[in-house]
């Protein structure tokens, strides 16, 4: 699949948000923590994907109720499901003039077309060294998904099986979708949103 950037300015991927606070004390902290003038681009986008991939829970996972969506509220709280955990690394690597977008899917919810879809949010990483936008997933990893730092061959945390209405969307956004931040604003218990609110098509 192609992947196509929703505007032409790269500066429009680093731009801060409010879901993207990367002036945040604890943003800004992290980063110190996590980045170093020695690292280099690719370095520090992997760093911070295994970062958020691994050490910032998902939500339904374990099995929490907290709703969690600006990037410092993610960083705090140690958790989120996928759309919260994609504003946490746009925020990293933004923090560090590194272009970071939002990409989405569209995804069978459990197992089963019956069960309903949902809309899966994943982030595109712009390399200036290599000229390319890669997509990365940081929705952490478990049995049956593994999803790791790749330059060529994508490896998300989910493949697309388009017989069962499953699709990947092309448009690399420089603003998290308003249907995932209005559904996280909406709730306060991330387990009944997970199940029954979640959006299931952009």
């Amino acid at each position: 699949m192609k992947l196509v950037c929703e505007t032409e300015q790269l500066k429009d991927y680093l731009n801060e948000l409010e879901e993207v606070n990367y002036s945040d004390p604890l943003i800004q902290q992290k980063a110190t923590e996590l980045f170093d003038s020695q690292q280099t681009e690719l370095e520090k986008a992997k760093v911070a994907f295994e970062f958020v991939r691994d050490e910032i829970d998902h939500s339904w996972d374990i099995q929490s109720e907290r709703v969690t969506c600006n990037a410092s509220e993610v960083l705090e709280k140690k958790e989120g499901i996928c759309y919260a955990k994609s504003n946490l690394l746009a925020a990293l690597l933004r923090s560090q003039g590194i272009p970071t977008g939002f990409s989405y899917q569209r995804l069978v919810l459990f197992d089963k077309p019956e069960d309903g879809y949902s809309i899966h949010a994943l982030n595109a990483v712009y390399l200036s060294t290599l000229d390319k936008w890669i997509r990365l997933d940081t929705r952490g990893n478990k049995e049956g998904v593994d999803a790791q730092f790749s330059l060529n061959q994508e490896k998300l945390a989910f493949s697309i099986n388009e017989a069962l209405g499953e699709k990947d969307y092309p448009t690399i956004y420089s603003k998290p979708h308003p249907q995932t931040i209005s559904v996280l604003k909406a709730h306060s218990n991330t387990l009944d949103m997970y199940k029954n609110n979640l959006p299931d098509d952009l």
